[in-house]
């Protein structure tokens, strides 16, 4: 597998980070703090700030950013880690689809449409470091990691609809082969060119987002159904 795609995949599989930006109290420094994002169907992270943070108002003044992402461990040094550098730029906030996707991914965060202060940014990704573990790094183009595919973002909502309505047992399938989780209630909740996500319920209270991979990327409607064909060939 090529370092711009390991970083892609990687990139996919979280959704915390910690975003910096030039301070503005402190000229020269940098300042930090931690983020939530979710990525667009470029790859590209989008992030919901408020305007009235430290993050907004030198973005306002000067683009230039970096994000480092991080997978959840008791050991972070021993975890792969990403830190991202790019330009953040406001997007539309209103817009229903995006609107929708980050609240799938990021149900927890509703009140804050409901805030005239918060709006949307996207980091245009253009260098990444990728360290995946002890030896084991290196630097990557924005380019390469993107993949500038909106056939399969226009895919969405249709694949969502039929995979929660009609595809329930197949999904508890995948957590059960792939996870080695039997969860009690499923809900699909993305798809991009790499794979899918699954948010699984377990316990009745405790719900984690799943990740599952395509053996290769996805471009349209026929390619996606040929990767799910085959992905429950294997979980059978």
């Amino acid at each position: 597998m090529g370092l711009a795609i390991e970083v892609r995949k990687f990139l996919r599989s979280t959704r915390n980070g910690i975003l910096s930006t030039h301070s503005g109290k402190f000229e020269g420094y940098p300042f930090g703090s931690l983020t939530a994002f979710v990525l667009d169907g470029d790859c590209q992270p989008i992030i919901l700030i408020s305007s009235i943070t430290e993050h907004t108002k030198k973005i306002a003044a000067k683009a230039k950013v970096s994000l480092l992402v991080f997978s959840e461990g008791s050991d972070l040094q021993a975890n792969p880690r990403l830190t991202l550098i790019g330009e953040a730029v406001q997007i539309d906030k209103n817009d229903a689809d995006w609107r929708a996707r980050y609240l799938r991914y990021l149900p927890q965060t509703a009140g804050y449409f409901d805030m005239h202060d918060f709006a949307f940014y996207r980091i245009t990704i253009l260098q990444a470091h990728y360290i995946a573990g002890f030896g084991k790094m290196g630097w990557a183009d924005g380019k390469e990691i993107t993949t500038e595919n909106n056939a399969i973002a226009a895919l969405e909502n249709g694949v969502l609809k039929h995979m929660n309505a009609d595809h329930i047992d197949s999904m508890l399938v995948y957590c059960q082969h792939f996870h080695n989780i039997t969860p009690q209630r499923v809900e699909f909740v993305g798809i991009d060119s790499d794979g899918f996500d699954i948010r699984a319920t377990i316990n009745n209270d405790t719900t984690n987002i799943l990740r599952f991979n395509f053996e290769t990327p996805i471009f349209d409607a026929q390619s996606a159904r040929a990767a799910y064909i085959a992905l429950g060939k294997i979980s059978k």
